[in-house]
Order: structure tokens, then C-alpha cells, then sequence
């Protein structure tokens, strides 16, 4: 179980990513994969869904930073990463993950598969870095 309360997402990058939200964008980074993904393929919930969310970001933001672990790697710097230049690997770079990252960049986010892959995990991957850390 989570220790610490420190916050791990930035409402400001979920507001950033909230204008791509009608693809999901905003849900991948506080850790509504199912949700984003069927905002992904609905255009936002035919807009309304996307309209609502920005009342709801700083709920969805709290849940977030209770749900994932705080440390070195930060999140917002992560999404931000992957959300922008993810088929090129720099957010595996940023996370220490060469090998992946070199793999991404040869094969533009493995033919886009592990790209998307990454849209659903990275919170985990990045909460399972920070939570392996000495303290």
C-alpha cells in the first residue's frame, strides 16, 4: 500500500492533455485506461464525456495521486514524453529503460504497438520504478 501523499500527477498536465481529451489523453494519465479508451474510439463520448471531465479533473487528479507512487521518475515529465515523441522511445530513455528505448526509436514504438501498449501501462511502469526505490 502507498505510503506517501506526495502528489505524482499535475493537475496542470491534465489539463494540458485535456485538450486532446476527446481522444482519451487526459484519462490514459490519471489511470482511466477503459475509460480513455473508449473515449479513444467515441470521440470523447461524443464530446459531452470530454465537456464533463473538465469539472472532474481534480477528482481525477487526487484518485491518481493516491492510486500511484511517488519518487525519481516523475509522471507529468513521462506522459508529456510519451504523449508528444513516444514512437521515438524518449520516455523509456527518461525511465532507464535503454534497451526499450533503443528498440522504440529503430522501430518507431515497435511498429506502434508497444507505443500504444505504453499508453495503458506507464502509470504502473512508473509507480513500480518509484516503489522499487531505497529509500
Amino acid at each position: 500500500m502507498k505510503q506517501s501523499t506526495e502528489p505524482t500527477h499535475s493537475l496542470a498536465i491534465g489539463y494540458l492533455l485535456w485538450f486532446f481529451g476527446f481522444l482519451g489523453a487526459h484519462r490514459f494519465y490519471f489511470g482511466k485506461q477503459l475509460s480513455a479508451t473508449l473515449y479513444f474510439f467515441t470521440c470523447g463520448l461524443f464530446l459531452i464525456g470530454w465537456l464533463v471531465d473538465l469539472f472532474l479533473m481534480p477528482n481525477l487528479n487526487e484518485q491518481a495521486s493516491i492510486r500511484y507512487n511517488s519518487g525519481r521518475i516523475d509522471f507529468s515529465i513521462a506522459w508529456v514524453l510519451l504523449t508528444f515523441v513516444g514512437l521515438f522511445g524518449i520516455h523509456r530513455f527518461y525511465m532507464g529503460k535503454w534497451l526499450t528505448g533503443c528498440f522504440y526509436l529503430l522501430t518507431l514504438g515497435l511498429f506502434g504497438i508497444g507505443y500504444i501498449y505504453d499508453f495503458w501501462t506507464l502509470n504502473e511502469q512508473i509507480s513500480l520504478l518509484n516503489g522499487s526505490e531505497t529509500p
